[in-house]
């Protein structure tokens, strides 16, 4: 269940009380600086443009290695939950993606590709496909017979079956691949700029742990984290929400 408008907003509110507080107690602005500190060197990234163009990189790298992971993994899914043999033998691969720790990717996309953009793409796409794949295989596994068998019997086109038939059904599936990729995504993508990229807002932490300035760190991060929260709040929860929609009626 949702919390309300009210009860969240009392929440955060709490937290950076909290952050306060805690701030006041540790007494060394170089730990744990205030928020007003952290608002302050956000205000002034901002002004500078600084936090915009990192932050630009950033989303397009999220952006482009989300897309490449939901086509790769809904594909992988659709054509392992439709065929018992073909994921007899994928399985294995997914299984071992899956496990895969996220920083073995990246490390070595960047050794055989190099330290450059699609390296960066990939390591991070690879990270989630696996996962994408998994929520779609279940997903078409659960799809309804009886409405495949009838559209069987009106002799849909393989297109037509795919667009009316099975991406309704599979619509709660996908929008949870979509909520749980965005999550995971991002998180990576600062990763793969903090070890190998020479812009973006992971690069930013890198460079300000470096001179140990832990409010610019922290400025950056809860930028990019409320641009994430947004998107999952304004955008992706809705979506989820319609698409669940059917099952309620």
């Amino acid at each position: 269940m949702r919390a309300p408008p009210h009860v969240t907003l009392i929440s955060l509110g709490l937290l950076i009380v909290a952050w306060t507080v805690g701030a006041w107690l540790g007494q060394d602005p170089d730990i744990l600086p205030t928020p007003l500190a952290v608002w302050q060197v956000l205000v002034a990234e901002s002004g500078s443009g600084d936090l915009w163009f990192h932050m630009a990189n950033t989303l397009r790298r999220v952006a482009l290695a989300f897309t490449l992971a939901m086509t790769v993994g809904c594909i992988l899914g659709l054509i392992m939950g439709r065929s018992e043999r073909i994921n007899m033998w994928l399985d294995p691969w997914v299984t071992v993606f899956l496990n895969l720790p996220a920083l073995v990717i990246i490390v070595l996309c960047y050794l055989w590709i190099g330290l450059n953009e699609v390296a960066a793409i990939i390591a991070v796409a690879l990270n989630k496909t696996a996962m994408v794949t998994v929520t779609i295989r279940e997903g078409v596994r659960t799809l309804d017979r009886g409405v495949a068998d009838m559209a069987q019997v009106y002799r849909l086109s393989p297109m037509t079956r795919l667009r009316h038939v099975i991406w309704p059904q599979l619509g709660p599936f996908v929008a949870t691949s979509t909520r749980n990729g965005l999550a995971v995504i991002w998180k990576i993508v600062l990763v793969v700029e903090f070890l190998g990229r020479s812009n973006g807002v992971g690069f930013q932490i890198h460079l300000y742990f470096q001179l140990f300035d832990t409010a610019t760190v922290m400025a950056y991060a809860l930028a990019f984290t409320g641009v994430m929260l947004s998107i999952e709040y304004g955008l992706v929860q809705q979506w989820e929400r319609r698409s669940s929609a059917w099952r309620r009626v």
